[in-house]
Protein backbone atom coordinates (compact mmCIF):
# COMPACT_ATOMS: atom_id res chain seq x y z
CA UNK A 1 0.00 0.00 0.00
CA UNK A 2 1.60 3.46 -0.77
CA UNK A 3 2.07 6.10 1.57
CA UNK A 4 0.29 8.94 2.26
CA UNK A 5 3.10 11.08 0.97
CA UNK A 6 3.77 9.15 -2.31
CA UNK A 7 -0.14 8.98 -2.80
CA UNK A 8 -0.07 13.28 -1.98
CA UNK A 9 2.73 13.65 -3.87
CA UNK A 10 1.59 11.87 -7.33
CA UNK A 11 -0.99 14.12 -7.60
CA UNK A 12 0.91 17.59 -7.21
CA UNK A 13 3.91 16.44 -9.51
CA UNK A 14 0.85 16.55 -12.31
CA UNK A 15 -0.96 19.65 -11.60
CA UNK A 16 0.10 23.08 -11.41
CA UNK A 17 -0.15 24.01 -8.10
CA UNK A 18 1.60 27.31 -8.69
CA UNK A 19 -0.85 29.05 -11.37
CA UNK A 20 -4.06 27.43 -9.03
CA UNK A 21 -4.21 30.71 -7.11
CA UNK A 22 -4.65 33.12 -9.73
CA UNK A 23 -5.77 31.27 -13.25
CA UNK A 24 -9.37 30.55 -12.12
CA UNK A 25 -11.91 32.92 -10.34
CA UNK A 26 -12.56 30.43 -7.65
CA UNK A 27 -8.53 30.42 -7.04
CA UNK A 28 -8.59 34.17 -6.95
CA UNK A 29 -11.25 34.72 -4.39
CA UNK A 30 -9.48 31.86 -2.11
CA UNK A 31 -7.08 34.00 -1.90
CA UNK A 32 -7.85 37.11 -1.28
CA UNK A 33 -10.36 36.12 1.35
CA UNK A 34 -7.52 34.01 3.13
CA UNK A 35 -5.53 36.75 2.31
CA UNK A 36 -7.65 39.19 4.40
CA UNK A 37 -7.92 36.86 7.72
CA UNK A 38 -3.83 36.41 7.60
CA UNK A 39 -3.96 40.32 7.68
CA UNK A 40 -6.65 40.41 10.34
CA UNK A 41 -5.03 38.82 12.73
CA UNK A 42 -1.58 38.72 12.05
CA UNK A 43 0.59 41.57 14.44
CA UNK A 44 2.79 44.01 12.70
CA UNK A 45 6.19 42.13 11.55
CA UNK A 46 4.50 38.81 12.70
CA UNK A 47 6.44 35.78 12.65
CA UNK A 48 4.78 33.41 10.56
CA UNK A 49 5.05 29.39 9.95
CA UNK A 50 2.80 28.13 7.01
CA UNK A 51 3.05 24.11 7.04
CA UNK A 52 1.87 22.94 4.18
CA UNK A 53 3.24 25.79 2.10
CA UNK A 54 3.14 24.47 -1.34
CA UNK A 55 4.94 26.04 -4.04
CA UNK A 56 4.71 29.14 -2.00
CA UNK A 57 2.04 31.59 -2.82
CA UNK A 58 0.82 32.53 0.52
CA UNK A 59 4.37 32.51 2.34
CA UNK A 60 6.41 34.53 -0.69
CA UNK A 61 3.26 37.21 -0.42
CA UNK A 62 3.37 38.05 3.00
CA UNK A 63 7.63 37.58 2.90
CA UNK A 64 7.46 40.52 0.48
CA UNK A 65 5.44 42.33 2.86
CA UNK A 66 7.81 41.99 5.39
CA UNK A 67 6.59 39.45 7.95
CA UNK A 68 9.04 37.05 8.76
CA UNK A 69 8.28 33.63 7.08
CA UNK A 70 9.04 29.97 7.85
CA UNK A 71 7.88 27.53 5.52
CA UNK A 72 7.15 23.53 5.60
CA UNK A 73 6.49 21.76 2.77
CA UNK A 74 5.85 17.70 2.43
CA UNK A 75 6.29 17.33 -1.56
CA UNK A 76 9.76 17.82 -2.99
CA UNK A 77 8.48 19.07 -6.06
CA UNK A 78 6.51 21.79 -4.64
CA UNK A 79 9.16 22.82 -2.42
CA UNK A 80 11.71 23.03 -5.36
CA UNK A 81 9.12 25.87 -7.51
CA UNK A 82 9.03 27.70 -3.86
CA UNK A 83 12.38 27.95 -3.33
CA UNK A 84 13.37 28.91 -7.12
CA UNK A 85 10.15 31.45 -6.51
CA UNK A 86 11.45 32.92 -3.01
CA UNK A 87 15.43 33.31 -3.76
CA UNK A 88 15.27 37.14 -3.34
CA UNK A 89 13.33 36.97 0.24
CA UNK A 90 15.68 36.81 2.82
CA UNK A 91 13.12 37.00 5.31
CA UNK A 92 11.52 33.56 4.10
CA UNK A 93 13.18 30.11 5.10
CA UNK A 94 11.93 27.09 3.54
CA UNK A 95 12.11 23.29 4.94
CA UNK A 96 10.68 19.78 3.88
CA UNK A 97 8.82 18.59 6.46
CA UNK A 98 5.19 16.91 7.46
CA UNK A 99 2.24 18.84 9.37
CA UNK A 100 2.49 15.59 11.85
CA UNK A 101 5.93 16.61 13.20
CA UNK A 102 7.38 19.94 13.57
CA UNK A 103 10.15 18.71 16.05
CA UNK A 104 12.51 21.19 13.96
CA UNK A 105 10.50 23.92 15.75
CA UNK A 106 11.14 24.95 19.51
CA UNK A 107 7.53 25.75 21.52
CA UNK A 108 5.66 28.85 21.61
CA UNK A 109 8.05 29.81 18.68
CA UNK A 110 5.26 31.60 15.76
CA UNK A 111 2.99 34.40 16.30
CA UNK A 112 0.63 33.23 13.62
CA UNK A 113 1.09 29.15 11.95
CA UNK A 114 -1.36 28.54 8.99
CA UNK A 115 -2.11 25.08 7.63
CA UNK A 116 -3.67 25.79 4.83
CA UNK A 117 -3.59 22.45 3.04
CA UNK A 118 -2.45 19.54 5.19
CA UNK A 119 -5.94 18.48 6.38
CA UNK A 120 -7.11 18.00 3.06
CA UNK A 121 -4.69 15.01 2.87
CA UNK A 122 -4.59 13.72 6.90
CA UNK A 123 -7.15 10.92 7.15
CA UNK A 124 -6.42 8.75 10.18
CA UNK A 125 -7.34 10.15 13.35
CA UNK A 126 -3.93 9.88 15.32
CA UNK A 127 -2.34 11.78 12.24
CA UNK A 128 -5.20 14.40 11.94
CA UNK A 129 -4.55 15.11 15.56
CA UNK A 130 -0.69 15.57 15.59
CA UNK A 131 -1.15 17.90 13.20
CA UNK A 132 -2.99 20.37 15.14
CA UNK A 133 -1.62 18.79 18.31
CA UNK A 134 1.95 20.19 16.52
CA UNK A 135 0.45 23.95 15.13
CA UNK A 136 -0.61 24.67 18.70
CA UNK A 137 2.78 23.77 20.36
CA UNK A 138 4.62 25.90 18.27
CA UNK A 139 2.44 28.57 18.05
CA UNK A 140 2.79 31.33 20.90
CA UNK A 141 0.07 32.35 23.76
CA UNK A 142 -2.40 34.45 22.39
CA UNK A 143 -1.18 33.79 18.73
CA UNK A 144 -3.69 32.75 15.74
CA UNK A 145 -3.94 29.53 13.79
CA UNK A 146 -5.82 28.83 10.81
CA UNK A 147 -6.54 25.42 9.37
CA UNK A 148 -7.80 25.29 5.85
CA UNK A 149 -10.13 22.32 5.86
CA UNK A 150 -13.04 21.10 2.71
CA UNK A 151 -16.61 20.75 2.90
CA UNK A 152 -17.54 17.39 2.13
CA UNK A 153 -20.50 18.70 0.64
CA UNK A 154 -18.81 20.73 -2.21
CA UNK A 155 -16.80 18.06 -2.77
CA UNK A 156 -19.51 16.36 -4.06
CA UNK A 157 -21.23 19.43 -5.95
CA UNK A 158 -18.11 20.27 -7.71
CA UNK A 159 -17.38 16.65 -8.87
CA UNK A 160 -19.96 14.38 -9.01
CA UNK A 161 -23.13 15.93 -10.93
CA UNK A 162 -21.94 14.48 -14.54
CA UNK A 163 -23.40 10.83 -14.14
CA UNK A 164 -21.45 9.74 -11.56
CA UNK A 165 -22.66 10.70 -8.05
CA UNK A 166 -23.69 7.24 -6.91
CA UNK A 167 -19.60 6.76 -6.99
CA UNK A 168 -19.04 10.43 -5.55
CA UNK A 169 -21.39 9.28 -2.78
CA UNK A 170 -19.98 5.96 -2.00
CA UNK A 171 -16.65 7.26 -1.76
CA UNK A 172 -17.60 10.07 0.81
CA UNK A 173 -20.01 8.74 3.04
CA UNK A 174 -20.87 5.53 4.73
CA UNK A 175 -24.06 3.71 3.87
CA UNK A 176 -25.58 5.43 7.08
CA UNK A 177 -24.72 8.96 5.26
CA UNK A 178 -21.86 9.40 7.66
CA UNK A 179 -18.44 11.64 6.63
CA UNK A 180 -16.04 8.74 5.11
CA UNK A 181 -12.27 9.62 5.62
CA UNK A 182 -9.91 6.99 3.62
CA UNK A 183 -5.81 7.14 2.77
CA UNK A 184 -6.78 6.55 -0.70
CA UNK A 185 -9.15 9.32 -1.10
CA UNK A 186 -6.66 11.95 -2.06
CA UNK A 187 -8.86 14.74 -1.02
CA UNK A 188 -11.02 14.20 2.28
CA UNK A 189 -13.71 16.52 3.14
CA UNK A 190 -15.46 16.75 6.60
CA UNK A 191 -19.00 18.26 8.04
CA UNK A 192 -18.26 22.05 9.31
CA UNK A 193 -19.40 20.97 12.85
CA UNK A 194 -16.52 17.38 12.65
CA UNK A 195 -14.15 20.00 11.69
CA UNK A 196 -14.98 22.08 14.51
CA UNK A 197 -15.29 19.17 17.37
CA UNK A 198 -12.02 18.18 16.19
CA UNK A 199 -10.96 21.19 18.66
CA UNK A 200 -12.74 20.54 21.58
CA UNK A 201 -10.59 19.38 23.87
CA UNK A 202 -7.31 21.38 22.64
CA UNK A 203 -6.03 24.39 24.38
CA UNK A 204 -7.30 26.90 21.94
CA UNK A 205 -9.85 29.44 21.53
CA UNK A 206 -12.16 29.51 18.44
CA UNK A 207 -12.63 32.61 16.45
CA UNK A 208 -14.40 31.95 14.13
CA UNK A 209 -14.91 29.37 11.06
CA UNK A 210 -14.93 31.06 7.18
CA UNK A 211 -15.71 29.96 4.15
CA UNK A 212 -13.26 31.08 1.65
CA UNK A 213 -14.33 30.46 -2.09
CA UNK A 214 -17.80 30.58 -2.01
CA UNK A 215 -19.63 28.41 -4.85
CA UNK A 216 -17.48 29.24 -7.67
CA UNK A 217 -15.64 26.00 -7.91
CA UNK A 218 -18.46 24.09 -9.08
CA UNK A 219 -20.14 27.06 -11.52
CA UNK A 220 -16.97 28.12 -13.17
CA UNK A 221 -17.40 25.04 -15.09
CA UNK A 222 -20.51 26.44 -17.07
CA UNK A 223 -19.55 27.59 -20.63
CA UNK A 224 -21.97 30.84 -19.88
CA UNK A 225 -20.01 32.03 -16.52
CA UNK A 226 -18.77 35.23 -16.36
CA UNK A 227 -17.16 37.17 -14.07
CA UNK A 228 -15.38 40.82 -15.18
CA UNK A 229 -12.49 42.30 -13.34
CA UNK A 230 -15.11 45.21 -11.83
CA UNK A 231 -17.59 42.16 -10.99
CA UNK A 232 -14.87 40.11 -9.68
CA UNK A 233 -13.74 43.43 -7.16
CA UNK A 234 -17.73 43.55 -6.04
CA UNK A 235 -18.09 39.72 -5.50
CA UNK A 236 -14.77 39.59 -3.30
CA UNK A 237 -16.38 42.44 -1.18
CA UNK A 238 -19.81 41.00 -0.92
CA UNK A 239 -18.45 37.56 -0.52
CA UNK A 240 -15.96 38.87 2.88
CA UNK A 241 -19.27 40.41 4.00
CA UNK A 242 -21.16 36.84 4.41
CA UNK A 243 -17.56 34.67 4.60
CA UNK A 244 -18.56 33.49 8.48
CA UNK A 245 -22.48 32.56 7.32
CA UNK A 246 -23.45 29.92 8.99
CA UNK A 247 -25.80 28.83 6.37
CA UNK A 248 -23.64 29.26 3.85
CA UNK A 249 -20.50 27.34 5.09
CA UNK A 250 -21.18 23.54 3.46
CA UNK A 251 -21.57 24.79 -0.05
CA UNK A 252 -18.04 26.18 -0.10
CA UNK A 253 -14.99 24.29 -1.38
CA UNK A 254 -12.56 25.19 1.44
CA UNK A 255 -13.03 27.16 4.50
CA UNK A 256 -10.83 28.35 7.44
CA UNK A 257 -10.82 27.12 11.17
CA UNK A 258 -9.82 30.11 13.57
CA UNK A 259 -8.61 29.38 16.53
CA UNK A 260 -6.61 31.51 19.16
CA UNK A 261 -3.82 29.47 21.23
CA UNK A 262 -4.97 30.16 25.24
Amino acid sequence: MRTRKEIVGSFYDQVDEDSRLHRTRHGQLEFRTTMTYIHRYAPENAKILEVGAGTGRYSIALAKEGMDVTSVELIESNLEVLKANSKSLENLKAYQGDATDLSRFGDDTFDMTMLLGPMYHLFEAEEVHSAIDEAIRVTKPGGVILFAFISVFAIMYANYFYGNWAAGQEENFTNDYQVRHFKEQLFTGYDVIEFEQLFQKKPVEWITTAGVDGLLEPIEKRPDFSVSDEDFEALVQWYLTFAEKRELLGNTNHLLYICRKK
